[in-house]
């Protein structure tokens, strides 16, 4: 298997883990963390379940992963996530030296690898990731984009059936 098909099977783990956070309620977002060509993190988003801000799929995989490792230097490894890290995320893996970043869809709102700033890539820090972007790109996006508009769907029924019925 050559690096791309790489990118492609594990970028649909991470799918698969968006999947996850999608039938939780969750925004569909993925993560896996590769260290030498095996899964030591899986996660994703559990924002709403948890009730807390930082339990992006990313920071999830992070901590899994340190553990695994049992470091906070996570060297050699590779963080394939389905959705361009914020920069909450973004810190966090400069902060764990992962040295490989891997996305499927931008992030045109909250995106700091590449959309709103170039993070992982700033010589001003200490750390530089290599970064893949576009990785199933469409179905990265595609599951983010159906989650929202079923979630719109779901909101204007609401209103719908509020609405009192005049005879």
């Amino acid at each position: 298997m050559n690096l791309f098909e790489k990118d492609e099977h594990y970028m649909q783990m991470a799918l698969d883990e968006a999947q996850k956070a999608a039938d939780l309620g969750e925004v569909p977002i993925g993560a896996i963390i590769v260290y030498k060509d095996e899964v030591i993190a899986r996660a994703h988003n559990l924002r709403e379940t948890t009730q807390n801000a930082v339990t992006h799929a990313e920071l999830s995989a992070i901590q899994i992963a340190c553990q695994a490792l049992g470091s906070w230097r996570l060297e050699e490894t590779t963080l394939y996530v389905t959705l361009e890290p914020c920069p909450m995320c973004a810190g966090a893996i400069l902060q764990s030296r992962i040295p490989r970043v891997v996305y499927g869809a931008r992030d045109l709102k909250a995106g700091c690898v590449d959309s709103l700033y170039r993070l992982l890539n700033d010589p001003r820090f200490n750390h530089e990731c290599d970064v893949i972007e576009g990785v199933l790109a469409e179905e990265c996006g595609g599951i983010l984009t159906t989650f929202f508009k079923e979630i719109r769907e779901r909101i204007k029924q609401r209103k719908k059936e509020a609405v009192p019925k005049v005879d």
